[in-house]
């Protein structure tokens, strides 16, 4: 009988910040088992469940779903669920907070920037009439919904919220999730809301803060493209500038 190989190991390094005591973040390392399936999350849990029970990160799903996960790994934001150990051998993995938001503790970010941004964008239905349950379900066809399937696939993760170097510069600035979830709307065959978000879209904050760096679309762990969404409202933006706003809405069609 063979003995059983000793698991491997890999040296996690994770930021560690309390704004209530420490005047600025620090570094601690973990020595930490692993297998070749386990995520960077279960690294994580690993440390809070063995080592460390004050490390404070948040997680939910561990499938890519809930996108509350969301970290800087080696500099590259990402989903801690969704990447994997095995991917960063010899070693050390950095973790750290996502870029561009205030840190709570440790790996917990403030998500109150981001939140209001996200209602100012009205991310809802505006029919033109209100509907009631009388009036039967709001149909539309494969190809209608096609249209906006790909940015309703935005989990706010804020992944790109991180990459993007405007949010650095810019704080105010709307950012790709917002905006992508605006034109989400915006293209849906139900919705009849450009009229009541041309405003915040054509805010120098808007859909012109974005300088197209592209790093938005690149982490997307969902393809949403959130560079491509802002891009499109720019071209509606500029119609709604000359006074051509019943044009932009695609869901609203030419007039």
């Amino acid at each position: 009988m063979t003995a059983q190989a000793s698991p491997r190991t890999i040296r996690i390094e994770a930021m560690r910040y309390n704004p209530e005591t420490d005047k600025e973040p620090s570094w601690k390392s973990y020595d930490v088992p692993f297998r070749d399936d386990m995520s960077v999350l279960q690294g994580l849990q690993y440390i809070k469940d063995h080592l460390d029970g004050s490390l404070t990160f948040r997680w939910s799903c561990r499938m890519a779903i809930c996108g509350s996960c969301g970290m800087m790994i080696n500099d590259t934001p990402q989903l801690a669920c969704h990447a994997f150990l095995r991917d960063y051998m010899p070693g050390p993995v950095r973790i750290e907070a996502l870029d561009n938001f205030p840190v709570i503790r440790d790996l917990v970010i403030d998500q109150t920037s981001f939140l209001n941004k996200l209602e100012a964008v009205k991310p809802w239905l505006i029919p033109k009439t209100q509907r009631t349950p009388a009036d039967g379900p709001n149909r539309q066809t494969p190809e209608q919904m096609q249209k906006y399937h790909a940015y309703a696939q935005c989990i706010n993760c804020l992944l790109c919220y991180a990459a993007c170097p405007q949010i650095g510069l810019k704080p105010d600035f709307a950012g790709p999730a917002a905006l992508a979830l605006m034109h989400r709307y915006n293209t849906d065959s139900r919705d009849q809301g450009w009229s009541a978000r041309a405003e915040m879209a054509n805010a120098e904050d808007g859909v012109w803060g974005c300088t197209y760096v592209g790093e938005c679309s690149e982490v997307c762990p969902k393809a949403v493209d959130p560079a491509h969404a802002i891009n499109q409202n720019k071209a509606n933006s500029a119609l709604d500038y000359f006074g051509l706003g019943k044009l932009l809405a695609p869901s609203e069609g030419a007039k």
